[in-house]
């Protein structure tokens, strides 16, 4: 077990350099010059030479991204252009934001996908079934950033329950994980429900219930592990997903969020910024997608054997 997550940790550094050409590549081709965004349209010629050779945006191509490459392996990402602070303080005042909106946005997810998705399953085309399926297309299909200023509207101001705007205490919490949290558990419900029909159908079970086993044992010991590593993954993706994708929901919520904070940072060409928080939020996703893998040992008897 212990060699297989150090080959994947190996594995993790041929993907952030690629990422880390990616960003910089595109960051290079963009049109516009940075100097004149931080200066100002009304800056001499003079002043804007200056401040390109202070930043080195004259040095050749390879010579920049080494110098990126070599300063991001240690977590030196430079400063500012706009504020002339570090990158890293910059990022990690915001990133612990981000990380609980998506941690409790998937919490959220699993809570109402899972169980239903195993009612769903067990109770097909009932009427449940048929309400469940319908709120779940229903719920995947509505934007988050429509539902998040329906609920600002609905519940921030007119009937004033929750605060509109910030994230310093539960009530703050409530819309923002609900609205970005609803079109995840529809999906993590789909794929629940998906996974559990196609367990239940399974010859094991039918040998189960022929012993006379408890249909709480069947479906809970024996169905529905075995139909967790779909839905894992699901919710993997989505933790991921959603570090990325958070933008819309801390924009409405105003949210001191990284993925806000990114986009302020592309319009104002802050090139350290947006290098910084794409690369974190890839590190991030790549350590996701290995807790995933590991999981996987612990549900699954089975892989779990592999690894030894």
């Amino acid at each position: 077990m212990h060699k297989y997550i150090l080959r994947r940790l190996l594995m993790m550094i041929p993907v952030l350099i690629g990422v880390m050409f990616i960003i910089f590549v595109l960051d290079y081709i963009r049109p516009g010059c940075p100097s004149r965004v931080i200066l100002g349209e009304a800056a001499s010629p003079e002043a804007i030479a200056r401040v390109r050779e202070e930043l080195r945006l004259d040095d050749p191509f390879l010579i920049r991204f080494g110098s990126f490459v070599g300063n991001a392996l240690t977590l030196d990402f430079g400063r500012s252009w706009q504020t002339n602070r570090p990158v890293f303080q910059e990022i990690f005042a915001r990133f612990p934001n981000t990380m609980q909106l998506a941690g409790m946005s998937v919490i959220f997810a699993l809570l109402m996908g899972v169980p239903l998705g195993i009612l769903s399953a067990t109770k097909q085309y009932s009427i449940f079934d048929i309400i469940a399926n319908f709120t779940g297309l229903l719920a995947a299909a509505i934007p988050n950033f429509w539902l998040g200023m329906m609920m600002v509207i609905l519940f921030g101001v007119n009937l004033r329950i929750f605060p509109t705007s910030g994230w310093g205490t539960p009530m703050h919490w409530v819309m923002p994980v609900v609205a970005i949290g609803a079109s995840s558990a529809a999906i993590i419900m789909r794929m629940t429900r998906s996974s559990m029909l196609e367990c239940i159908r399974s010859d094991y079970i039918r040998t189960a219930r022929a012993k006379g086993q408890k249909e709480s044992v069947v479906i809970f010991k024996h169905a529905l592990r075995n139909a967790l590593i779909p839905v894992t993954t699901v919710a993997g993706l989505t933790f991921g997903a959603l570090l990325g994708g958070a933008v819309l929901t801390e924009t409405i919520f105003a949210i001191p969020g990284l993925g806000r904070f990114m986009v302020e940072a592309i319009s104002q060409m802050d090139q350290p910024l947006v290098q910084g928080g794409v690369l974190l939020i890839a590190i991030s996703f790549s350590l996701v997608n290995l807790l995933v893998d590991i999981l996987y040992a612990f549900i699954d008897p089975r892989i779990r054997s592999q690894y030894r």
